[in-house]
């Protein structure tokens, strides 16, 4: 047996100068290996410590493996690829989470599970452990963000302690080099099918003096931006159609004549902005479309629709470039018979309302009829790489 083989269980702690805290968690996670009778070892990635914490490991049993890249992600990513064991239970090194009560995460994972979380809130938060701005506010709204757009069953998506498969998770191909490794791990274990659980997990004060390496809202901004990123379909497909069918709409009603609603009117003025709305709208929206396409087509683990796929065997270079023509052309036609009609009076003096009114849908739709020739051979581009591996 090789002796990745022979270990059952990795217990990986990443370590930035945590010097106060780091051997009482080390004692705890060997604690709970003798406890327990599993075959495992205690496994620290230290990310450039200078205060001695690599020392302190060793002396307290702890493999430790130097990991250069520096951010949270990296150092886990590092200790993940160097962890002997068929499962790994991270957590981290303050002393927050108690390393001698793994029960837990060990049964769901032997049962088949290739993630387990924590769940601070139903196992405990104690008393000072958790900074009020991150306890009513940043974990719960990211955690339902998180399960809102990737119909994920996790409830606390920011819990540091956590269990998985190590074959199941490099497979996953993690990258993020920040704290939105957190995120970025139950997010594509999600996608990817893998087997997810909690278990309650009580979080204590953390036995540190200085403050910690998390910042609330540098951090708090980079787990929502990752979640957005990997959700186009809330960041730019629903956004851009809702703003291009507003601004279509209100511009093709501002066409016929000045609308009233209350004591509150609109004219060309308004129609003006409204179809700079849908040019923006539709942008948005090509570029959901181009994003997601060349998502799969490279093999990106994001949500799956059966409506995209649908849309997706329709469109084509050649599609997209006689639909653009076919716009443009409505769109030229229009100018052309302002043209004709102007040059049928003299070239004289022009009514400005009724001109604008009609040159406004004009110039829009050869505006979305040249963006979709655009998207439509920016498509072709991606085709032709495909066929090119």
């Amino acid at each position: 047996m090789t002796i990745t083989e022979s270990i059952e269980l990795s217990i990986l702690m990443p370590c930035l100068n945590e010097a106060e805290t780091l051997a009482i968690c080390i004692d705890k996670a060997h604690g709970y290996l003798r406890r327990s009778g599993i075959i495992g070892e205690v496994l620290i990635a230290d990310n450039g410590s200078t205060d001695g914490s690599q020392l302190i490991a060793e002396a307290h049993g702890a493999r430790v493996v130097d990991v250069a890249e520096k951010g949270y992600g990296s150092a886990l990513i590092g200790g993940i690829e160097a962890a002997r064991g068929a499962y790994v239970i991270m957590g981290d090194a303050d002393d927050s989470y108690d390393f001698s009560e793994l029960d837990g995460f060990v049964e769901r994972l032997r049962a088949g599970d290739e993630l387990v979380m924590g769940n601070r809130f139903r196992g405990g938060i104690e008393p000072g452990a958790m900074p009020p701005l991150h306890k009513y506010l940043g974990n719960p709204v990211l955690s339902w963000i998180g399960r809102s757009l990737f119909r994920s069953p996790i409830k606390d998506f920011h819990c540091g302690l956590r269990g998985f498969n190590r074959q199941s998770m490099l497979a996953l191909h993690l990258q993020t080099s920040g704290m939105e490794f957190a995120s970025e791990m139950v997010v594509k274990s999600t996608l990817g099918g893998s087997r997810v659980s909690e278990v309650p997990t009580t979080l204590k004060k953390d036995g540190r003096s200085r403050p910690p390496h998390l910042r609330s809202w540098r951090d708090g901004w980079r787990h929502l931006r990752f979640l957005l990123i990997f959700s186009p379909r809330w960041l730019f497909l629903i956004p851009g159609i809702s703003a291009f069918l507003i601004g279509l709409v209100g511009t093709v009603l501002l066409g016929f004549g000045p609308v009233v609603v209350g004591e509150v009117g609109f004219t060309y003025s308004s129609q003006i902005y409204l179809a700079a709305l849908a040019v923006v709208g539709y942008q948005a929206f090509l570029f959901a479309l181009l994003t997601k396409i060349y998502a799969q087509h490279e093999g990106f683990r994001i949500p799956r629709s059966r409506n995209f796929e649908r849309l997706e065997k329709r469109i084509s270079l050649e599609s997209g470039a006689i639909l653009g023509v076919v716009l443009f052309l409505i769109g030229l036609g229009i100018a052309l018979s302002q043209l004709i009609g102007w040059a049928a009076g003299g070239y004289g003096a022009l009514e400005a309302g009724a001109t604008v009114r009609v040159a406004i849908p004009s110039a829009l739709l050869m505006m979305l009829g040249s963006q979709t020739v655009m998207g439509g051979l920016f498509l072709g581009v991606l085709s032709v790489g495909l066929k090119r591996r």
